[in-house]
């Protein structure tokens, strides 16, 4: 008696696989024939990059993710303050990463593709101040 119960469980289970199976198959079929700009949603033409930058402390961390977001295009920027990291989200076709380490710098943060002038960085709290 378990092995037909067994049986009829598995059974359903393989129907209920392919059920859904065939529904997520016609669902793409449509798709294709909808226009491609219509049905994909915007952030999905966003690019991911990391790049160093320096700093120390929390503020550090706003100022350099405000910087980030501050260029057009940019949708998310998370700071690593214990790897030095920069994790961005960018619609290339709107920035690029040389864009984003220009303004992070122009904000006083070196970063692995520009070093902030001196002035900026001395404009830093002393607190924010990582050269030595």
């Amino acid at each position: 008696m378990k092995k037909y119960i067994l049986v009829i469980v598995l059974g359903l289970g393989i129907l209920s696989f392919s059920a859904c199976n065939s529904r997520s198959t016609s669902g793409n079929d449509t798709s294709k024939t909808e226009p491609t700009a219509q049905s994909a949603p915007e952030h999905h033409q966003d690019e991911h990059a990391m790049l160093g930058v320096q700093g120390l402390c929390e503020m550090c961390k706003e100022r350099i993710e405000t910087a980030a977001k501050g260029v057009e295009g940019v949708s998310s920027a998370m700071w690593d303050i214990e790897k030095k990291e920069l994790h961005l989200n960018f619609n290339p076709h709107q920035t690029n990463l040389d864009a984003i380490s220009k303004a992070i710098a122009k904000a006083g943060h070196d970063t692995d593709r520009d070093k902030a002038d001196q002035a900026a960085y001395d404009a830093l709290p002393d607190c924010c101040k990582y050269r030595k």
